[in-house]
């Protein structure tokens, strides 16, 4: 049974945001921007990033850009706007389809001769639960493919990589494209636990001038996002990196962000493996699975590797 308490993940939210907000009004004039871009996704971490931009900024200097393409959820680009109209910011959207179609990404996998998008999501939550010959233990079709697919055996895999990845980097260029015509400063999106487990794509979404919440965890970022009054259909939708249809961020990742984030609190605080699933209540094998996760996203992080000469 999981414990309850999670009393290591609190913040106080009002301190949070106003540090928060403090540090985007410096950013852009550290950078001389004449204001700030956001990636609206439909998902809680933009909604806080846009949120806590207008209040840093007011709603002149805050730009959103919806960035949609077939594969994304109806709800995505709808809940963007909605959360644009809700802050009273101006908002652009760009149909990534046809760049992606002329790329010839959509070509890449079988989802093509499908038709209808709940039989989509169906093949693809049957591809991850059924990947095959993962090379260790607890291994998920994500920490597998996060250095290399080199011994790994699956159809598609490679293409698999390839298909949501591009996708991925093509929102960066357009959110620079838009950015730079105005000049406006990037605001990354990703959040503490998606960069200590490589849940990014390198040089793509982790791609952007500040990172306003790469010190919090997801679970934190919920409860700012409570505090910020961020619409409740946003909080309470599964998160989901949107490239590819059925496939949230927990599925991908093989565990929820409540049992994540307090096991990597513990890690990074230097608990070993099995203290640390003994107080959050799961297995050892949960554990330094998340730990293996840690040490691959190190490779996600690590610049263009350079030859000692």
């Amino acid at each position: 049974m999981h414990r309850c308490n999670m009393s290591e993940l609190s913040i106080n939210a009002p301190q949070v945001a106003s540090t928060l907000q403090q540090f985007i009004r410096d950013a852009v004039q550290e950078f001389r921007r004449d204001g700030a871009i956001v990636g609206l996704s439909g998902g809680i971490d933009s909604a806080v990033v846009a949120t806590l931009a207008v209040r840093a900024l007011g709603v002149d200097k805050v730009l959103g850009l919806i960035l949609p393409e077939r594969d994304s959820h109806p709800d995505s680009a709808r809940l963007a706007r909605h959360l644009a109209d809700t802050l009273g910011i101006a908002c652009e959207t760009f149909n990534l389809t046809p760049l992606l179609e002329g790329i010839g990404v959509y070509r890449l996998l079988p989802l093509r001769w499908i038709p209808f998008r709940r039989l989509r999501e169906t093949m693809v939550r049957y591809y991850y639960s059924r990947f095959g010959s993962p090379p260790g233990e607890g291994e998920t079709l994500f920490s597998a493919v996060m250095v290399g697919t080199q011994g790994l055996e699956s159809p598609w895999l490679n293409e698999g990589v390839a298909y949501h990845r591009c996708k991925v980097r093509l929102r960066m260029v357009l959110l620079y494209y838009y950015a730079e015509r105005r000049n406006l400063l990037v605001l990354g999106t990703d959040n503490r636990t998606e960069l200590a487990i490589g849940f990014f794509v390198k040089y793509g979404d982790v791609a952007a001038d500040v990172a306003p919440l790469a010190p919090l965890y997801k679970t934190q970022v919920r409860a700012l996002a409570e505090y910020l009054n961020v619409p409740q259909e946003i909080i309470a939708r599964p998160p989901s990196p949107d490239v590819l249809p059925g496939l949230s961020d927990e599925s991908a990742i093989g565990m929820d962000y409540t049992t994540l984030d307090r096991i990597l609190w513990r890690l990074e605080r230097g608990m070993d493996i099995q203290t640390t699933a003994h107080e959050v209540g799961v297995t050892p094998e949960q554990v330094q699975y998340v730990q293996t996760l840690r040490q691959r996203a190190g490779f996600l992080h690590s610049p263009a590797k350079v030859p000692a000469l």
